[in-house]
């Protein structure tokens, strides 16, 4: 019986899980590796889409994100099959000792074999990848389209001045060209609305978003409402008005990378206008 010693040839005996165990926390160091090859493909990704590089590469790290989260989940599979194996020994108490190797095999194959694409919806890592990537396009495309329409605006608005005399079409010219700076500190002013935090009233430098309501806070501040909340045994509120959402969590938020670049993006842009 485990636990005892035995003489008898092919008894269980004492049985030491020692080695596999520590096996199994090379392994799990092992995912944090993954963890960590995610998110420097993910910021390579959305460094592509910032500095608008060529699909094929943004695509190339799409890829390598997928392969990643494969690994992660086949890796994750084989972890819990020997764990399986091991409490399966320890729980059913055999008179001989079985074939481990096998066991863990047996048991892994049975969890690939429940493998399907949908699963990557469940890599946290994966889903964020994907969001943040779709965010970024979005922050990048809208000052494009918003730059487009009011160059299109203002050449309609030459022409027109240009079907008058010469002289008030000159001066029409001037005035026109005096709204550019009107024009684009309206789109800023517009952009930076979502830059603000709803608690400190003030630009984020780190960004977190609700996976819940969807809303996005300064790290440090949402962080110390939650705590400050907690140790007083209360709900933290989504503090951003009008939003119905009664329980933020720790575990709720996810580092914004989208709009961290967007507001990085913002401010550098602001210091050139400036210089």
């Amino acid at each position: 019986m485990p636990g005892r010693s035995s003489s008898s040839s092919g008894s269980t005996g004492f049985i030491s899980f020692s080695g596999i165990e520590s096996a199994l926390s090379s392994l799990k160091n092992f995912q944090s590796c993954i963890s960590s090859g995610m998110d420097t493909a993910s910021s390579v990704a959305l460094d592509l889409v910032e500095t608008q590089t060529e699909v094929s590469s943004e695509y190339s790290m799409d890829k390598a994100m997928v392969e990643l989260a494969m690994m992660d989940r086949e890796l994750s599979h084989y972890v819990k099959a020997v764990q399986s194996a091991i409490n399966h020994v320890k729980e059913e108490r055999p008179e001989k000792i079985p074939d481990l190797k096998l066991l863990v095999e047996k048991k892994f194959l049975a969890l690939q074999n429940k493998n399907c694409d949908t699963d990557f919806q469940n890599n946290a890592k994966f889903v964020q990848f994907k969001q943040q990537l779709k965010e970024l396009k979005k922050q990048s495309a809208k000052p494009k389209e918003d730059r487009r329409h009011n160059e299109v605006d203002k050449i309609k608005d030459k022409d027109s001045s240009r079907a008058g005399n010469g002289r008030d079409g000159l001066q029409a010219d001037k005035e026109v060209d005096g709204t550019e700076g009107v024009d684009e500190d309206m789109i800023v002013t517009q952009s930076q609305t979502n830059f603000i935090c709803p608690i400190t009233q003030v630009e984020m430098k780190k960004p977190v978003k609700n996976k819940v309501c969807g809303h996005t806070y300064e790290e440090e501040a949402i962080v110390r409402m939650i705590e400050s909340k907690h140790r007083r045994k209360k709900k933290a509120c989504c503090p951003k008005i009008g939003c119905s959402h009664t329980d933020v969590r720790m575990s709720d938020l996810i580092q914004d990378e989208a709009l961290r670049r967007a507001i990085e993006s913002h401010n550098k842009k602001k210091t050139r206008h400036s210089e």
